[in-house]
């Protein structure tokens, strides 16, 4: 058996979509699982659809995410080049020998005409039916032909396909997919304008000279797959033609089509991996890197959503899941895009983070907010806080709560651990309940006892606070932590002051008294 080589081949057209990713990562987890190459290929055939910043786009989201490809744009390797546009020559070549063999024509009929002719003939299409309509190498004497390429006549050169004939394509997640030739048209493979193939003929020819022995893409290009099988046939390159497999799409989470980046801007979630600004209109869309998302927690969900590897397991490391991956066990069927899902495998990754790895962005986003503080310091929060639940806005569904899945989500839960409540709400839930006519006499008290604490850990201050409120029948806790973070949230009190320190414990004690009365 040959070597496996796989592709992953993207057009420079704009930022990269999640699917897109989704279609890499399965490339990388089959190319790994079998031993094989993974190449990196760029489809920049169509010139007018061009965008700068593209290409450098897709390869720094694919550095964030940790997909190495073997070969290929930026990394080189035997069968460059590997963007297409630096392959025209090549191209040409093979155009040549279609037109040689009868396999394909030359179409000199313009822009207004095929208009025309689509607003003359309903579901129009320019095959087996029309040909003769229209003006081309099949319909013209040979020498209006002639005389037409002399003058430099603009033209393209379209795929003959033979009407009646069933067309099977193998696919190895839906099996043997047959479609009958008269329904598909003759697709155009090269334009003279640019002098660049189309995606149809520079995405066979490119597989077959690169050895790419399967071909894994989104069920988008389905209905291409069987022109594409009667391109390796008309080269006859039946024997070397790659295996496909049509993988899901992904759905939106609410509604029924593909998920689109519209549905990201109403939800409030990305669609793309990295943040992207539009060098023509100036708009910047959110992307996973930027809004606090794991790369390994991003390639996680998105494993799973098309793909099941056997049992309830959802968290799996790269290699597991590399061990583990199938294209069997891909599903026909598309997969809702769960964005609340994404959260919470983010979350699931953060807590498998020692709390040291969460200081470097925690202390950015304390200093955006003017607070300086140690990392020793804001481990400890990390360690206080991480298990806490957040309050966050779900776009049209109001607001909701989950876990934290974000490092930016600890702010609102832990503000009071760097700045001390100055201010306290006296039509608040908490507060009107647990600071009684009492409280006040009940945290001098605890001030006291507090004072007198020598070891001020967790551990010293229970020890000494315990029996004090057992012997007084007090119940401290709830106005404690109204004088020390100002609401009804925060962890473990004991906790909290042994972070705090004596000092700052007192001192907020004492103006929270002062205060509140």
């Amino acid at each position: 058996m040959s070597k496996i080589r796989v592709r992953f081949a993207p057009s420079p057209t704009g930022p990269l979509h999640i699917g897109g990713v989704r279609t890499a990562l399965y490339n990388y987890l089959f190319a790994r699982k079998n031993g094989g190459d993974l190449v990196l290929r760029i489809e920049d055939t169509d010139s007018s659809r061009f965008v700068p910043g593209a290409e450098e786009y897709i390869i720094e989201s694919f550095r964030w995410l940790g997909i190495r490809f073997d070969e290929g744009v930026g990394i080189g390797g035997d069968y460059g080049p590997y963007r297409q546009s630096e392959r025209r020559g090549i191209y040409k070549a093979y155009v040549d020998q279609l037109l040689r063999e009868g396999h394909a024509y030359i179409a000199f009929d313009t822009h207004e005409e095929l208009e025309r002719k689509r607003a003359e003939v309903e579901n129009f299409q320019y095959g087996a039916a029309t040909r003769m309509q229209m003006r081309n190498s099949l319909s013209l004497p040979p020498d209006t032909v002639e005389r037409l390429m002399a003058e430099g006549q603009g033209y393209v050169v379209r795929f003959l396909v033979e009407p009646g004939e069933d067309v099977v394509v193998d696919d190895l997640i839906r099996g043997k997919v047959t479609i009958n030739s008269t329904v598909l048209d003759d697709k155009v493979l090269y334009k003279s304008a640019d002098e660049l193939p189309t995606y149809h003929l520079a995405n066979i020819v490119d597989d077959h000279l690169m050895g790419i022995s399967h071909v894994i893409r989104g069920e988008e290009w389905l209905p291409s797959a069987p022109l594409h099988v009667l391109l390796y046939r008309a080269f006859g390159w039946q024997d070397t033609m790659p295996r496909f497999a049509h993988l899901p799409l992904l759905l939106k989470p609410v509604g029924n089509g593909k998920l689109s980046k519209r549905d990201g801007d109403k939800l409030g979630f990305p669609v793309f991996p990295l943040e992207w600004h539009d060098p023509v209109t100036g708009e910047v869309s959110h992307g996973y890197r930027e809004q606090g998302y794991l790369p390994e927690a991003v390639l996680n969900f998105l494993a799973l959503l098309g793909w099941n590897p056997g049992g309830d397991r959802e968290i799996m490391s790269m290699d597991e899941m590399i061990s583990l991956f199938d294209l069997a066990g891909c599903s026909k069927s598309g997969a809702k895009f769960d964005y609340v899902k994404a959260a919470w495998f983010n979350h699931q990754y953060l807590l498998l983070r020692p709390d040291e790895a969460w200081v470097p962005e925690f202390d950015a986003l304390l200093r955006s907010k003017g607070i300086a503080s140690t990392p020793e310091k804001e481990a400890d929060v990390v360690r206080l806080m991480k298990q806490k639940v957040v309050e966050y806005d779900d776009g049209p569904f109001g607001k909701k709560k989950r876990n934290i899945s974000f490092v930016s989500d600890l702010w609102p839960l832990t503000r009071f651990f760097f700045v001390a409540p100055r201010e306290f709400d006296r039509e608040d839930k908490f507060i009107r309940k647990n600071w009684t006519a009492t409280s006040a006499s009940e945290m001098q008290s605890l001030a006291q006892v507090l004072e007198a604490v020598t070891d001020f850990s967790a551990a010293g201050q229970k020890a000494v606070v315990d029996p004090w409120a057992e012997q007084g029948g007090f119940r401290p806790w709830n106005a404690w932590r109204i004088c020390l973070v100002g609401a009804g949230q925060g962890p473990d009190m004991y906790e909290l002051a042994a972070h705090l320190g004596k000092e700052e414990t007192l001192r907020r004690m004492r103006y929270a008294i002062e205060t509140l009365g």
